[in-house]
């Protein structure tokens, strides 16, 4: 199918029938360090073969430094990431500005050093979080809706920390709002939010400008308590938890044989078409994912 969002890795792409469907949540979940950063960076890179542009970066990380998209692209393909400014006020004008809008990541809470779990804080704590969100949704919908209209077609979002349960996750909700709120929104009803009282005199451009959000991809990377890919496979599913309603779900942990340890991904889910769920090993060089 011509339709499938390549990973970039053909062993994977085979494995999942062609590659990830537009339009639909993809989740890569293993322990920190397994790789999945460098399979969303992957992702993303395929991008600019198959749309013409590269897919971006939403980093949710809130503790420590961001995730290490910069050195990875850099080291894979050569790609010198543009991080997205953060601002006090949104200009929403300039997203129709090529050169200022077209940014390959943005890392809102890189400064906040905070614990994400609502078991990990008191109710002051949450009501922080929830105020220092909604002041930088509007940076949210600004990056993503002036790279859509600029013809980038897929998403990663990364840094969520593991946690026993999604509900009780500040970055789980977040990513609700973004992937419900912005990426699963028509492009004229995200203009709104973005642009409020000023919709009417960009509503031509808007048009203009529209894209299909249904060929939008997205990919969560979250890390797990689980490190043995056994323990992942076997790992129950909450109702409602974000493995719940994905459509696919692809699973990266470590094995063993004998004395010695391996890595190995497994396709757990991938809905609505055929995919080879063997378990297959891989190794990570300086080009990153390599399936055994």
């Amino acid at each position: 199918m011509t339709n499938r969002l390549q990973t970039g890795i053909a062993q994977l792409d085979d494995m999942l029938g062609g590659g990830l469907l537009p339009g639909k949540l993809t989740v890569v979940m293993g322990a920190t360090g397994i790789g999945k950063t460098q399979l969303g960076i992957r992702f993303a890179n395929q991008g600019a073969e198959q749309e013409g542009e590269r897919g971006v970066f939403f980093d949710l990380t809130s503790r420590g430094d961001s995730q290490n998209h910069r050195d990875y692209a850099n080291r894979m393909f050569g790609w010198e990431l543009t991080a997205a400014e953060l601002v006090d006020r949104v200009d929403a004008a300039a997203v129709w500005d090529r050169d200022r809008a077209r940014r390959d990541s943005i890392h809102l809470f890189r400064d906040a050093g905070r614990r994400v779990t609502a078991a990990d804080m008191d109710d002051d704590g949450w009501r922080r979080w929830k105020y220092e969100q909604a002041k930088k949704l509007d940076q949210a919908i600004a990056f993503f809706y002036g790279n859509f209209v600029h013809g980038v077609r897929r998403v990663v979002i990364d840094g969520i920390e593991p946690v026993d349960r999604a509900a009780q996750s500040i970055q789980f909700e977040l990513f609700e709002y973004v992937y419900q709120q912005i990426l699963r929104k028509e492009h004229d009803w995200l203009a709104r939010d973005l642009f409020r009282v000023a919709y009417r005199e960009n509503a031509d451009r808007v048009t203009q400008a529209q894209y299909d959000h249904n060929s939008v991809g997205c990919a969560i990377l979250a890390t797990s308590h689980e490190v043995m890919l056994d323990d992942l496979i076997s790992r129950p599913i909450e109702s409602g938890d974000v493995l719940s309603n994905a459509n696919t779900i692809i699973l990266m942990g470590k094995t063993r044989d004998g004395n010695k340890m391996g890595r190995a991904l497994c396709v757990a889910k991938h809905r609505g078409s055929a995919c080879d769920e063997t378990i297959v090993p891989f190794t990570i060089d300086d080009g990153g994912i390599v399936l055994e």
